[in-house]
């Protein structure tokens, strides 16, 4: 594990590091779909606005989840490189596109469609930041042959334990190339958006199966419910999706 880079007299977080190219490729992408659906809005400074307030978000949510922290650390805990919620960070970045989007008049779905992609990938490498700084993140210990341990990470762990940040990499390249290729096609508004929702609250609910996050109801960990409600949200996204790209597709004259 690397939890920092030593640069001369610099230490550098590793988990910054991997944000930081996280929302490079995010721009990246979202610029190239943009340009793909000939909009002339700002990619990038909405990538860049819904980053932070991503980890504005991400980081609020970590201390309203773990109060322990807050108690043990005090306000010092929202300058910690350890400490993201996955669902906070989404809540307040989809609000800062949807703001955005609005704001530029090219509409709150369409621009969480066109952005979709992106935040797949984008989050895929931001996860990249908690496998390098070893911050606890990991999952529970197994026999399987691709178990590690993490002696030196920030949360260190002498387990050999489920590289579950590596399984979210995986999981969220593929779910950004699928998205990317649905991207490409006609689409009723707000359908890649809904699919991502779906995919993305499937995979973390299965990677949090063998994640050490404790269970609050029924069995289940707040991350795990979260990802029930962005299910169901992303299937009534892409169910109306549908019904209006067909009332669409019906001419006056059929009516």
């Amino acid at each position: 594990m690397l939890p920092f880079f030593h640069i001369a007299h610099l230490s550098i977080p590793t988990f910054g590091l991997m944000i930081w190219l996280a929302a490079v490729a995010g721009a990246f992408l979202m610029d190239r779909n943009f340009r793909r659906a000939q909009v002339k809005a700002d990619a990038v400074g909405m990538v860049a606005v819904a980053v932070v307030m991503g980890i504005v978000g991400a980081k609020l949510w970590h201390v309203l989840d773990t109060p322990s922290d807050f108690r043990e650390m005090g306000w010092r805990v929202l300058w910690d490189s350890a400490g993201f919620a996955w669902f906070g960070g989404l809540v307040f970045g989809i609000g800062a596109l949807l703001v955005q989007g609005w704001q530029s008049k090219l509409g709150a779905l369409r621009t969480l469609d066109l952005a979709a992609p992106a935040a797949a990938v984008g989050y895929g490498i931001g996860r990249l930041g908690c496998f390098f700084s070893g911050d606890g993140c990991y999952g529970v210990p197994t026999t399987l042959p691709w178990g590690m341990s993490f002696p030196n990470g920030i949360e260190p762990t002498f387990d050999r334990v489920h590289p579950t940040p590596l399984y979210e990499l995986a999981l969220g390249l593929a779910i950004g190339a699928w998205l990317w290729r649905r991207a490409g096609k006609p689409y009723g508004t707000g359908a890649i958006v809904g699919q991502y929702l779906l995919l993305s609250g499937i995979a973390r609910f299965l990677v949090e199966l063998v994640r050490r996050n404790p269970k609050v109801i029924l069995g289940l960990s707040n991350a795990q419910l979260a990802s029930v409600g962005s299910v169901v949200l992303g299937v009534i996204l892409i169910a109306w999706a549908a019904r209006t790209s067909r009332r669409a597709e019906v001419s006056p004259q059929d009516r």
